[in-house]
């Protein structure tokens, strides 16, 4: 096999970003692990305590997932009553998702958690370092790439 193409599978973005998502994940996830919630669990408690309630289209776009993928995820925070998925009052069609008083229970029992593996990866990767890695990962997601248009 000629080496060459070697060097371009080094050079590979999604494979770079998809391995560190793993390693800081797996990081998350141990670290909330007591509080009885997964990293992508506290993300989409966190974004429905910040803005109320949303539809799973709007909250799938707010946390760059595809509704599919979104919906699989809400299974068990509305098995364990922690979000709540109803019909829309004015479009039938549409869902509906909030979170529960027992879901901002949670997510504030897990606050602490994730404050403490945040500070230590900044500490860790550089507080300025860490900034600027939030910055370009924001940044991909205009590069005008639509991987869940339909």
């Amino acid at each position: 096999m000629d080496p060459a193409p070697a060097k371009h599978y080094d050079s590979c973005n999604n494979l770079a970003l998809r391995k560190a998502a793993r390693y800081l994940g797996a990081t998350y996830d141990k670290a909330l692990a007591s509080a009885g919630l997964r990293a992508t669990q506290f993300s989409i408690l966190q974004k429905l305590s910040v803005h109320g309630e949303t539809t799973i289209t709007g909250l799938a776009e707010m946390i760059a997932m595809d509704r599919t993928t979104l919906a699989s995820n809400l299974k068990p925070l509305v098995r364990e009553g922690l979000v709540a998925v109803e019909s829309s009052p004015s479009d039938r069609r549409a869902r509906v998702v909030t979170i529960t008083p027992e879901g901002l229970s949670r997510l504030e029992a897990a606050l602490p958690l994730w404050r403490d593996v945040q500070a230590r990866f900044e500490e860790t990767f550089g507080t300025g370092e860490a900034a600027r890695l939030r910055a370009s990962l924001g940044a991909v997601l205009h590069t005008g790439f639509q991987p869940w248009a339909e």
